[in-house]
């Protein structure tokens, strides 16, 4: 019998070569595991976007000894496969699209399932952008379990890689996608803060301008800078609040800004009023809501996004931003320029209202003006009526009998008829300027002190003027006609304006007084307006309160003083002048309390 084998050394053998083969493939795991480590190191060292990208390929060619590489993502607006970074590959390949499905890349996308290609000349699904190129690996990079994107390696070599590469690729794409995702993450932070800061900033330069027009031209050119868009505009209701206005663009050539105006009810940005929502579409040019395609198209406006300007809950136009490509906004962009149009709202609305405080101001001119000529006219007729009188004294004792036929007769009836005639004149003069004469009531001039800053504080915010009340608690009142003693303190408030057109400070004073000191209770009351301004001159102060007729001054000082001059007369107070040239001027007026 021949010698038996020992089964014993065979299963020895064996197990010595299962622990080798086993050592080796803990030893290619470990390995493999360092290399991703060392690669994830890399890959984290950053928080930009594009350089993590560019990372991301250069490691996968490195570690799979490819010779080139690409990162494809789907972009969210078209749903197109784009090249975000990639090496090896000819310049030309970054502007290759793909749809999804298209290609080997496109079908990992679809699919979600990885891709080894050992020859690519036998799949009918590679499309070719190196001609060297003979092994294609890809793998999908998924974000939340969602397909964002494809991680291609190619080689020049049939077979070029393994199913060990594929496990080594697919783990590097799930860094890769973390990565990915932390760094839009970052992005998303940044562009919000960016866009918060934006918006403090813009916000102080729109409510710091008063004019309507320049306002809404800020306002439009600053939400183009916010949002980096192509062209903006802005659109207010009409007084019908029915068709939209344009009042503003930028960036806007000639076809849209000779455009018709828009139907609120018939076209997309009207909707945005009549919903008081925001509207975004992709792209105008081939949108079907969009009125004006062909303007868009000779525009190069492509995406736009319009949202509402609310005041009071109620929507006065809308303000839209166009890109030059195809952008889909983002929520938190979308809620930065509506938080951008509301404040923009309140400019507008602040803006509206200080041209009608100008258009409030130039009628009280205008009112003063109109009280100078009635003030002027009574202070004619009393000057006149005197004379008058005389004349007509005398002309009664001349007793011009003349005879019959005699043309002298004639004459004297005519003028006998004439001075009558002008006496009459004279009287209604008189009796239409006694129905000007103060309707008293009590009034608390604080208050009213308090309303005429209402009225006039844009005008001094914009001139530069400080506006300073120190005015006593509890004031008691006085008896007075409210819009007269409107009327004057207005006067005296412009005129110390006036005085101030490099800016200044203007101080409104109100106390109570007791006359005599020991009173029990306070006799009078007194207000007085100071200025910072050039003051007055000796002459000037002689003739601040003097009537109208004597004034020198057409307006201001002149007739403003002299109306104020007036009123405070007929209301049984008092006024003084304080004035020095260079330190300004005070004007206290003393009232007796009701």
């Amino acid at each position: 019998m021949g010698a038996q084998p020992d089964l014993r050394v065979g299963r020895s053998v064996a197990d010595g070569e299962g622990a080798m083969s086993e050592l080796a493939e803990l030893k290619a795991r470990y390995e493999r595991l360092k290399l991703l480590y060392q690669v994830g190191s890399v890959l984290h060292s950053t928080l930009d976007p594009e350089v993590a990208l560019a990372l991301i390929v250069r490691e996968a060619v490195r570690i799979m000894d490819a010779s080139s590489g690409s990162v494809v993502l789907i972009n969210p607006t078209n749903g197109f496969l784009e090249i975000h970074a990639s090496q090896g590959l000819p310049a030309n390949a970054a502007g290759l699209k793909l749809r999804v499905g298209e290609g080997v890349t496109g079908w990992v996308a679809r699919t979600g399932k990885p891709a080894r290609v050992g020859d690519v000349t036998r799949d009918s699904r590679y499309i070719m952008l190196r001609p060297e190129v003979r092994s294609e690996l890809a793998v999908p990079l998924e974000v939340n379990e969602e397909v964002r994107g494809v991680l291609n390696v190619d080689a020049d070599r049939v077979n070029a890689f393994s199913p060990d590469d594929q496990e080594l690729l697919e783990a590097l794409a799930a860094q890769a996608a973390r990565v990915i995702q932390n760094t839009w993450l970052y992005e998303q932070v940044r562009l919000k803060a960016r866009l918060l800061e934006s918006l403090a900033s813009v916000s102080r330069t729109i409510n710091s301008t008063l004019n309507l027009d320049e306002a809404l031209n800020v306002i439009t050119r600053e939400a183009c800078v916010l949002m980096q868009a192509r062209m903006g505009s802005l659109m207010l209701l009409d007084q019908t609040g029915k068709w939209l206005d344009l009042r503003a663009s930028f960036g806007a050539g000639q076809a849209y800004l000779q455009k018709p105006r828009l139907s609120v009810e018939e076209s997309l940005v009207g909707a945005v009023v009549r919903r008081r929502k925001p509207i975004h579409e992709e792209n105008v040019q081939v949108s079907g809501r969009y009125q004006n395609v062909e303007v868009a198209r000779r525009e190069g406006l492509v995406s736009l996004l319009s949202v509402p300007l609310l005041f009071g809950g109620e929507a006065i136009g809308a303000l839209s931003v166009y890109t030059a490509r195809p952008y889909r906004y983002s929520n938190d962009e979308i809620h930065i320029l509506s938080a951008f149009a509301e404040l923009s709202a309140i400019a507008i609305e602040k803006a509206r209202l200080y041209e009608r405080v100008v258009d409030t101001e130039e009628l009280l001119r205008q009112n003063e003006k109109l009280s100078a000529l009635g003030l002027l006219a009574a202070e004619v007729a009393h000057e006149i009526r005197n004379p008058l009188t005389v004349m007509k004294m005398l002309y009664h004792s001349l007793d011009l009998n003349f005879p019959t036929g005699d043309p002298r007769a004639e004459d004297a009836r005519v003028m006998g008829e004439k001075i009558e005639h002008l006496n009459q004149i004279v009287e209604r003069i008189l009796d239409f300027a006694r129905t000007t004469e103060p309707t008293l009531a009590r009034v608390d001039l604080n208050t009213l002190i308090e309303e005429l800053g209402l009225l006039v504080r844009h005008k001094l915010a914009n001139q530069g003027v400080q506006w300073v009340r120190t005015l006593e608690p509890g004031l008691p009142p006085v008896m007075g006609d409210a819009p007269q003693l409107e009327q004057a303190f207005l006067n005296l408030i412009l005129n110390a304006a006036e005085a101030m057109p490099d800016g200044g400070i203007l101080t409104v004073t109100s106390r109570s007084l007791r006359v005599p000191r020991h009173a029990a209770h306070p006799t009078h009351v007194s207000l007085e307006i100071r200025d910072t301004g050039g003051g007055m001159s000796e002459d000037q102060r002689g003739r601040a309160f003097r009537s109208v007729l004597q004034t020198t001054k057409a307006k201001g000082t002149g007739l403003g003083l002299a109306i104020v001059g007036r009123i405070v007369e007929t209301h049984g107070g008092r006024i003084r002048l304080r004035s020095q040239p260079g330190r300004g001027t005070g004007v206290r007026v003393i009232f007796p309390v009701a």
